[in-house]
């Protein structure tokens, strides 16, 4: 069951995270609080079924910090610097993309100027971060079957003639 919602989980995150690196309709101060809200249902769902061990919160990590990045001020060099060391999950060109695509719902917010978003890169040019934007959605997890050791010993296997195993010898 906790790998059937770490898989689920993770597929949200790919999708939520891809619309809002292709949409620029969504990258918006009050879509960061219902992202932001939202995932703290899912999470708070996780604790009330006891799959916080799961590993399906881990999956949300990229969500999260967009959704904060979203919500965060973009104006100084130390809001650079706390973007830079907050977006761990995010790759450069994903961080970039989001304040690029940033659009001001109201007139109290402006738009991200491309300083600030040279700023941003100058930081993060010593990462390491594989060139592509977009997540893979259809990643999947290796599952995992716990090994459970059998109280029967294979000396005491008896295999009927009926089953036609003939070639099978025991050792």
């Amino acid at each position: 069951i906790q790998q059937v919602f770490k898989q689920l989980f993770y597929m949200i995150n790919a999708v939520a995270l891809n619309n809002l690196l292709l949409r620029k309709d969504v990258c918006s101060w009050s879509t960061g609080m219902q992202l932001r809200f939202n995932i703290s249902q899912l999470e708070e769902w996780l604790r009330g079924k006891n799959l916080q061990q799961s590993g399906a919160v881990q999956t949300l990590e990229p969500l999260i910090q967009a959704a904060q990045l979203l919500q965060l001020k973009k104006k100084t060099s130390e809001d650079a610097e706390a973007i830079c060391s907050l977006c761990t999950s995010l790759t450069t060109q994903q961080i970039v993309k989001i304040l690029n695509l940033y659009t001001p719902v109201n007139e109290f917010e402006e738009r991200v100027t491309v300083a600030f978003i040279r700023n941003i890169q100058k930081h993060l040019q010593e990462r390491n971060d594989p060139p592509q934007l977009l997540l893979d959605f259809k990643h999947t997890f290796p599952v995992l079957f716990p090994f459970n050791p059998s109280a029967i010993t294979m000396d005491s296997i008896h295999l009927p003639a009926s089953l036609n195993l003939d070639f099978l010898n025991k050792v």
